[in-house]
């Protein structure tokens, strides 16, 4: 008897409509993402650009569903009497004419707004605190984008059975906001897409790095341009430099740049110098902690060991995009090149999308974002914004996401129990035999 109810609401009810519930996401700036990628079309359709937009952004909140039952059961195309359903060909010509630029744009316009948003409830001694980091995304494996993309090579001589994107972000750690991103080829070294995110790094920010990110052409054009931009990096096993002072756990230390980094970039100076903290963790291992941040009575070693500890959110937020978001599904859905660029940025939107309604639940119990359960708050989400489309009144909507709010203050997670016995790491039971891909010669 239920679930014919709910049949007969969901047949008889309006469908959604994603405009309305674009609270963070104002319809403006869709329409601009289109105009100013010229995207838009003369020609009147069933899904015109701005629609194939929040067809992406949908996507990715519904990884479970196929592309026509998300047009379906969200209602994203156009009514029209004669044809009542939109076909998988007309949407796949649809994706193909909007291509990934409006997504692009659309994601750099509301990333950078929705993470100053609330800066200031999460400063670190005035400072925004973000993490840089690299990952990789399967696509499907056509001649297209093993082209474009390339794959993993082994010792062995033999290449990786998908090929695969390469990309890095620029993630707030308190929020988990994805502030920016660059991707592309899985041959491009990760220190390049680097680069391309220095200047995006707002100013008086603190910027938690990898150990592989240790380049002085990334640290100094980090601390060298803006105003108040800084690091924290641990050293490497090998990382030489000279003491400025007299050895100790916390010490001002100059660094040689290479004659090979300077040829590439002539505005490099000769030496560079940082602060060279030692910090010992859980384990009573040693780790060197090179940082821009020299005020020793403002940020004292425990500070910069603590925010360096916090680097591992990024890693988290990596995990709840791809296992949580994506269903720990093998590839991602497009199969063209384009179609892979313009779903990697509908799914950062989406993810931030959810984060940020995350934050500002948690900032309405004085709580922190990381709190909140993140696979509990993607599924009453996904749940809440379906079911607030289909309600009548436009009165209703701020109800509803009141509604969203309290429920997602009720997700906090509970405080696990330590660990009774040992971890183990095993081997996970393979269905199948894995697929060599010889390497061309």
């Amino acid at each position: 008897m239920f679930d014919d109810t709910l049949h007969f609401l969901a047949n008889h009810l309006e469908a959604p409509d994603w405009a309305r519930l674009g609270e963070h996401l104002p319809y403006e700036w869709i329409e601009q993402a289109v105009i100013s990628t010229e995207a838009t079309s003369i020609r009147h359709r069933r899904l015109p650009a701005e629609q194939v937009v929040w067809l992406m952004v949908a996507l990715a909140l519904y990884r479970h569903k196929s592309i026509s039952e998300v047009l379906d059961d969200l209602g994203l195309a156009l009514p029209d009497a004669q044809t009542p359903f939109v076909s998988k060909s007309a949407a796949a010509q649809a994706r193909q004419r909007v291509g990934p630029e409006p997504l692009k744009w659309l994601f750099e316009r509301s990333a950078r707004h929705w993470v100053t948003q609330d800066r200031k409830a999460y400063l670190f001694k005035g400072l925004q605190l973000f993490a840089m980091d690299g990952t990789t995304l399967r696509t499907h494996d056509t001649a297209e984008n093993r082209n474009h993309f390339g794959a993993q090579s082994y010792a062995s001589d033999t290449v990786a059975s998908y090929p695969q994107v390469r990309g890095v972000t620029l993630t707030s750690l308190p929020t988990h906001l994805v502030h920016s991103a660059a991707f592309g080829p899985y041959s491009t070294n990760e220190m390049l897409y680097a680069k391309q995110l220095i200047e995006a790094i707002p100013d008086e920010s603190l910027t938690v790095f990898d150990r592989g990110f240790l380049s002085a052409e990334i640290l100094c054009g980090l601390t060298g341009s803006g105003a108040e931009r800084h690091y924290i990096i641990p050293a490497k096993s090998n990382t030489k430099w000279e003491a400025l002072e007299a050895e100790s756990d916390d010490m001002l230390v100059r660094m040689r740049v290479s004659p090979q980094a300077r040829a590439k970039c002539a505005e490099l100076p000769e030496f560079w110098e940082a602060r060279a903290i030692t910090v010992v963790d859980a384990q009573a291992r040693k780790r060197i902690l090179l940082t821009s941040l020299r005020d020793r009575r403002r940020y004292k070693p425990s500070d910069i060991a603590a925010c360096y500890d916090k680097r591992w959110g990024i890693e988290t937020s990596y995990r709840e995009l791809k296992q949580t978001m994506l269903g720990t599904a093998l590839t991602l859905r497009s199969k063209t090149t384009d179609g892979v660029y313009q779903e990697i940025w509908g799914t950062l939107i989406a993810y931030n999308l959810i984060r940020l309604e995350i934050a500002k639940a948690a900032l309405a119990v004085k709580c922190e974002p990381t709190e909140v359960s993140f696979i509990r708050a993607f599924h009453l989400i996904q749940f809440e914004l379906h079911w607030a489309g289909v309600t009548r009144s436009y009165g209703k909507l701020p109800a509803s996401m009141r509604h969203l709010r309290e429920r997602l203050v009720s997700l906090l997670k509970d405080e696990r129990p330590g660990r009774k016995c040992d971890r183990a790491v095993k081997a996970t039971p393979k269905r199948y035999a894995v697929r060599k891909v010889k390497k061309l010669a």
